[in-house]
């Protein structure tokens, strides 16, 4: 695993919108899982995946089937953080639960993974956060000079960096809008597009491996 640098600025953010129901569940662990990988975080891949699909299946047991909700995975500074926006202004409560309760165990199971929880009420309902500590965790310095490369590029261009309603969209396209005009800058000075690639592939993957 590379070292993480998360002590400073670089903050990173993704937003998801879906729907109460038990179908969702697998999707937002497969998004969950995707997102990491991108953001080298997979040692915590397990904790984020437990908690998203509790704070979802809160929202479908107490606020309904159907329900719209809002899935916000957030890294900044030393903390992972996640929330989940619904419609509904009743604040949950991590009450007793019995031997054989089905329910009122997801928040004390939460509350046993995480550094923080808590809620929050909204001008359409209320949010339920947490956030995981990220101990000793650094950001490769490719990654941060891909995030400040592209956070430029974006602001020039009038459009916020990774902040999306579908990852593959919000966080991809502005990357391959990059490196298409990175690639038509270098053509107009007379280098060849491929071999630029073929140099860029070769030089990642040694420092991946």
């Amino acid at each position: 695993m590379a070292d993480y640098d998360v002590s400073s600025e670089l903050q990173l953010r993704y937003v998801l919108l879906f729907e109460a129901a038990p179908r969702e569940m697998r999707r937002l662990r497969q998004e969950v899982v995707g997102l990491l990988e991108r953001w080298e975080l997979m040692p915590l891949v397990e904790e984020v995946q437990l908690v998203v699909t509790e704070l979802a299946t809160n929202v479908l047991h107490h606020v309904g089937l159907g329900a719209a909700a809002t899935l916000i995975l957030e890294l900044r500074g030393g903390r992972f953080r996640v929330e989940v926006h619904d419609q509904s202004y009743a604040i949950p409560l991590a009450t007793e639960a019995g031997c054989g309760a089905e329910c009122g165990r997801g928040l004390h199971l939460i509350a046993a993974l995480v550094a923080e929880w808590g809620t929050l009420l909204t001008s359409s309902g209320k949010a339920v956060w947490c956030e995981l500590a990220l101990p000793g965790y650094q950001f490769t310095s490719g990654v941060r000079r891909a995030n400040d490369v592209l956070q430029t590029y974006q602001e020039r261009r009038g459009r916020p960096l990774l902040f999306a309603v579908k990852a593959p969209t919000g966080l991809a396209q502005p990357a391959v809008e990059l490196i298409a005009d990175l690639l038509h800058w270098a053509a107009a000075r007379g280098c060849d597009p491929d071999d630029l690639l073929d140099q860029a592939v070769v030089r990642y993957e040694g420092e991946a491996a």
